[in-house]
């Protein structure tokens, strides 16, 4: 029996990103392309609801990889007890990504303990997200990676990307990729997934590999 699958799709472009590899320590690195829950978050800032979600499937990188040093003043509460109490901030650096597009596919799934409604759930979440994004409307600003790197433009997929800036020549593989933070997609706890070998193929990764 085929199944209908409710299908999105969208167009993130930024000056500055940064999906953090856990294991970079004190001087934050980027991966090459958002996580499995960093596109989660950027399609949930669009559109949610309480039965379905966007699962992603694929991100395309959209322009060259580069990579620049990035620094900060921080003032949270990673500092040692001493700046904290005295109310100082450090220099943080990290490496981030420079001019950044990406495109994001993902499907609406239902929710397991989605609570019990004769409507189609999944078909519902596709066409409100799809309404929103048109309209570049959210419940939250999005993000790449941090919260201070907004962008420049998110929505439907542009036509001129495809004859200026797909990278299909763009191979990598990832020894271990952070995929989702938590064990499930709503309420979960708090259980990092890794996947090893990660491979990003002329310039598209699969999540599920």
């Amino acid at each position: 029996m085929n199944v209908k699958r409710y299908k999105v799709q969208m167009e993130v472009e930024g000056p500055l990103a940064l999906f953090t590899r856990p294991d970079s320590g004190d001087t934050p690195c980027s991966y090459p392309v958002p996580t499995w829950s960093a596109a989660k978050g950027m399609f949930e800032a669009i559109a949610r609801t309480r039965s379905a979600f966007i699962k992603p499937l694929s991100v395309e990188i959209c322009k060259p990889i580069k990579y620049r040093k990035y620094v900060n003043n921080y003032g949270g509460p990673l500092r040692k007890q001493s700046d904290v109490k005295g109310g100082n901030s450090y220099q943080l650096q990290a490496t981030v990504l420079e001019d950044v597009c990406f495109r994001l596919y993902g499907v609406v799934e239902k929710l397991s303990d989605a609570p019990g409604k004769t409507t189609n759930s999944e078909h519902a979440l596709q066409m409100i997200f799809e309404r929103r994004l048109l309209k570049q409307q959210y419940f939250y600003p999005l993000c790449l990676g941090w919260k201070e790197f907004s962008l420049s433009y998110f929505g439907p997929l542009r036509p001129d990307t495809d004859e200026l800036y797909v990278q299909a020549g763009h191979n990598e593989i990832i020894p271990s990729m952070l995929y989702s933070v938590f064990d499930s997609p709503t309420n979960g706890e708090y259980s990092p997934d890794f996947r090893q070998n990660v491979e990003i193929k002329n310039g598209r990764l699969e999540y599920d590999q």
